[in-house]
């Protein structure tokens, strides 16, 4: 944007600071009436025949653009691929393993790449990385969908699986999580100190009692 001095145009379409159409005045007359209000003139529309100029305070304007843009960079979803590898002939452990750790990263609202690497004569039977990918994506299928289904590249088959959840919702869903187990340890801190005060001694519990009529400030 063109400011003040720098707009070097004949006359321009004024603008007022409150959006009011002043109408067109020569930049001399525009440049004048900014410094009389202590504002700047500012070219808002350069292709405008005269140039559109408004006056502002410009300080403010880059200020409050800047303040929105890092808003704005803040609410924004980054798409976050992540990726597990598994062989054809992988075993019933380490494939419950690798399936735990796909349902994390659905339920994080993350993408997840799923390897399939064949080795030697593996690279003869697709099939087996075919049917384990068609496995994985029915056990997880409540969390997330196929988003690019089974294929081969090179000596790898690939799968992409998409979270059911959008990134947001996933982290309002474990904020609240987190909220509720905490407020359950509170709970259960709080059932606990009554427990110990109900089974406290009755002599004690009465000593207590004749501390604080005698002094209520004193911290026991």
């Amino acid at each position: 944007m063109r400011i003040n001095e720098r707009i070097r145009v004949p006359e321009v379409r004024l603008v007022g600071p409150n959006g009011e159409t002043v109408g067109i005045v020569p930049t001399d007359q525009a440049l004048k009436l900014a410094q009389e209000a202590d504002l700047d003139l500012v070219e808002i529309a350069p292709m405008g025949k005269p140039p559109v100029c408004k006056l502002m305070d410009y300080g403010k304007f880059k200020y409050e653009n800047a303040q929105k843009a890092r808003e704005a960079r803040r609410n924004q979803t980054n798409v976050i691929i992540k990726e597990m590898k598994l062989r054809p002939k992988i075993d019933q452990h380490d494939y419950e393993t690798k399936k735990g750790h796909v349902v994390r990263f659905l339920k994080a609202g993350d993408k997840v790449k799923i390897t399939i690497m064949f080795r030697g004569r593996e690279q003869h039977r697709p099939e087996l990385g075919f049917r384990l990918l068609q496995k994985l994506a029915e056990d997880v299928q409540e969390l997330g969908f196929v988003e690019s289904s089974p294929k081969q590249d090179g000596r790898n088959m690939i799968m992409v699986l998409g979270p059911n959840k959008k990134k947001a919702e996933a982290k309002l869903e474990v904020k609240a999580a987190k909220q509720e187990a905490a407020a359950e340890r509170d709970a259960e801190k709080a059932a606990e100190h009554a427990e110990r005060v109900a089974h406290q001694p009755s002599t004690q519990r009465k000593q207590k009692r004749a501390n604080e009529a005698l002094d209520p400030d004193i911290d026991l």
